[in-house]
C-alpha cells in the first residue's frame, strides 16, 4: 500500500475523486513513450451519445497528426477487458466509482487520466408528473449493477423519497434503506432495459445515454436529475504501462478540446455536461 493510497482514504468521496485525477496528472510528463506517435491509437468506448463527440475528437487528433481508431462496444465490461488485453490503448466510458469497482473485480492496473463528460442519471415516469402523486407501494426500477444501483439509490435519497444509512455512498444497496415512507418497491434490472419498463413501473432511474436512445429528453422529461456537480464524470483511462505516451497526451487534448466542448453544449443542452 502506498502513502498516496493511505492519504486518499482520509478524503471525502468528492475530494478522493479529484485526488485520483491529480495523482494521475502528476504522472503525465509523457517522457517515456511505450508506443510511437505513428502507430494507430485505439480508443474504446461503450455505446452512448458521446460517440458523436468522440468522432469530433478523433478528427481533432488527426489534424494534429495522430492516427486514432474509435472502437465501440455494446456493454460496460468489454472495454476494460479489451484495455487489459491490449486490444485497445485507452478507453473512455466509465466514471471513477465504476473504474474502482472494475479494478477490484478484475485486478486491472488502470490509471484515471482525466475526466470528460457527465452522463446524468434521472428519474422518469409515464404515470406521474410529481412525486406527491406516487401511491403507497409504488414500483421504482433501478440498475442492477453494483455501482449504478447505488448511484440510483443516492438519487432517490436526494429526491426525498428514501433515506439511506449515514455515510452510504455509491456502494449502497437496498439493505441500506432506513426510511421508505411511501413503501416504494425497488426492482433491480439491467440498466439498458430501464427505458423499456417505463410502462410497467411508476418510476425508473435511467442513465442519459439510454434515455436519449429511447427518445427521452433528460432536461425536459426527467422528474428529477443529477446536477452539473455530479461526481460521476466519465473518464479517460489507460493501462499503467502506456500512461506516459506522447500520443496519449495528444489524444487527451483532443478529447477535451474546445471543439468537443462546443459540440456537447450545442447538441445536448445540459443533458450531457463537459467537465473541461
Amino acid at each position: 500500500m502506498t502513502i498516496a493510497t493511505t492519504a486518499l482514504r482520509g478524503l471525502s468521496r468528492r475530494l478522493r475523486i479529484a485526488a485520483v485525477f491529480l495523482a494521475a496528472a502528476a504522472t503525465l510528463p509523457f517522457a517515456s513513450p511505450s508506443f510511437a506517435d505513428s502507430a494507430p491509437l485505439k480508443i474504446g468506448t461503450a455505446t452512448s451519445p458521446q460517440i458523436d463527440a468522440l468522432k469530433i475528437a478523433v478528427r481533432e487528433a488527426k489534424e494534429q497528426g495522430l492516427d486514432v481508431k474509435l472502437i465501440e462496444f455494446t456493454d460496460w465490461n468489454t472495454p476494460n477487458a479489451a484495455l487489459a488485453n491490449k486490444d485497445i490503448d485507452v478507453n473512455y466510458f466509465q466514471h471513477v466509482p465504476f473504474l474502482e469497482n472494475a479494478k477490484k473485480q478484475g485486478g486491472y492496473d488502470f490509471v484515471a487520466i482525466a475526466p470528460g463528460t457527465i452522463m446524468k442519471i434521472g428519474l422518469y415516469s409515464k404515470k406521474v408528473k410529481r412525486f406527491d402523486e406516487l401511491k403507497d407501494g409504488a414500483t421504482v426500477a433501478i440498475a442492477n449493477d453494483p455501482v449504478n444501483g447505488g448511484r440510483g439509490l443516492l438519487l432517490l435519497q436526494r429526491a426525498g423519497l428514501i433515506n439511506l444509512k449515514p455515510g452510504a455512498d455509491y456502494r449502497a444497496t437496498t439493505l441500506d434503506i432506513v426510511e421508505n415512507p411511501k413503501h416504494l418497491k425497488i426492482r433491480e434490472l439491467e440498466a439498458a432495459t430501464l427505458p423499456r419498463v417505463l410502462d410497467d413501473v411508476d418510476l425508473a432511474l435511467i442513465n442519459t445515454n439510454y434515455a436519449l436512445a429511447a427518445g427521452l429528453d433528460p432536461t425536459r422529461d426527467a422528474l428529477f436529475i443529477e446536477g452539473a456537480d455530479s461526481p460521476y464524470a466519465n473518464l479517460i483511462a489507460a493501462r499503467n504501462d502506456n500512461v506516459s505516451s506522447p500520443a496519449l497526451r495528444k489524444l487527451v487534448d483532443a478529447l477535451r478540446s474546445p471543439a468537443a466542448r462546443k459540440f456537447i453544449q450545442d447538441k445536448y443542452h445540459g443533458a450531457v455536461v463537459a467537465t473541461f
